[in-house]
């Protein structure tokens, strides 16, 4: 599933709303991702949201898979920066977003599009 959220404060909260929907709606075929599991995605999604809409100059894009064992969350946006991973200290206010992606995914990547931005990716197992 892929949304587009506008360079906005209130994105980072809409997707968390979309990803906690998305991975709690019923599927036949696949084993739903645990309570834990649906919090880190949803924590993921915001987060790289959050930055996307703050360093990045236009909309950003969500998008959302879940299969083969594992939730991916994928943002997009327009930056060319790459972002950076600091320090996961409690006692900062910011710049820990990508260090507790980091921490609660299975892996993260960020690849650039050669169009001037960039898509992070972050996968979670599930199960």
């Amino acid at each position: 599933m892929e949304y587009t959220l506008p360079r906005t404060a209130v994105s980072a909260g809409r997707a968390r709303k979309l990803t906690t929907a998305f991975l709690t709606r019923p599927r036949p075929r696949l084993a739903p991702p645990s309570a834990d599991q649906v919090d880190d995605a949803t924590l993921i999604a915001s987060e790289l949201v959050a930055n996307a809409v703050r360093y990045g100059r236009s909309n950003c894009r969500l998008r959302l898979q879940l299969g083969h064992g594992r939730v991916t969350v994928e943002v997009h946006d327009d930056s060319p920066g790459r972002p950076r991973i600091g320090v996961l200290d409690a006692e900062s206010e910011s710049g820990r977003g990508l260090a507790m992606v980091q921490e609660l995914a299975h892996s993260l990547e960020i690849v650039n599009t050669g169009f001037g931005g960039k898509t992070v990716r972050a996968v979670l197992a599930v199960r």
